[in-house]
């Protein structure tokens, strides 16, 4: 094969894959936009704040103090906000709520009970509590499994780009090689040593 066409084939086969690392950057970037921003306008209209820097050293909680002091007073807007406050500030009070049982745990306890037993009410109470403070975890959780989706496509976005533009450029020296090189020079071209049969 002439090294002319050789090049040619590369060259326009890198072209080609840098197209498809292009609409696949795109798509990606289109995707990282959609999930960040339908993360941000759901949680902003949820309205959550963080507590403030006064509150939270009222609590004296570690892992309160550790963890949310950073965003004390912030509106929750984004995943690494929901993961903060649903892991670090929801469920350190939930584990609080029941001596640390879950709210399946403590619905299973209510519902053997009859309406006549001395800690009835109490039971009900820690049963509603659980309900609304594990459902509410799960929906930032889930937000903040979205954003995290939507870092990993900015990521792949720019990776493909990257890609992209060395493929490109790839493609560039491959034709630039191909206008100097000799129309007749071939690759791998048969040789006398390596093609002569030998007759015994």
């Amino acid at each position: 094969m002439r090294r002319k066409t050789l090049d040619a084939l590369l060259s326009t086969g890198g072209l080609v894959m840098a197209a498809v690392l292009v609409i696949a950057g795109a798509l990606l970037m289109w995707g990282h936009s959609f999930a960040n921003t339908q993360v941000h306008d759901q949680l902003s209209q949820q309205k959550i704040f963080f507590p403030t820097k006064a509150a939270i050293a009222a609590q004296a909680e570690p892992e309160i103090t550790k963890y949310v002091t950073p965003y004390a007073g912030q509106q929750v807007t984004t995943g690494g906000q929901a993961e903060v406050f649903a892991n670090h500030y929801i469920k350190v009070h939930l584990q609080k709520t029941a001596g640390g049982q879950t709210y399946s745990e403590v619905s299973s306890k209510f519902l053997s009970m009859k309406p006549t037993d001395a800690n009835y009410q109490q039971v009900s109470q820690q049963r509603q509590t659980l309900f609304q403070g594990e459902t509410l975890r799960g929906l930032l959780l889930n937000a903040y499994a979205f954003g995290t989706i939507a870092t990993i496509a900015l990521i792949a976005a720019w990776v493909s780009f990257g890609g992209a533009a060395l493929l490109l450029l790839l493609a560039g020296l491959g034709f630039w090689h191909s206008r100097r090189t000799a129309p007749d020079v071939e690759v791998l071209a048969p040789t006398y040593e390596r093609d002569k049969v030998i007759i015994s």
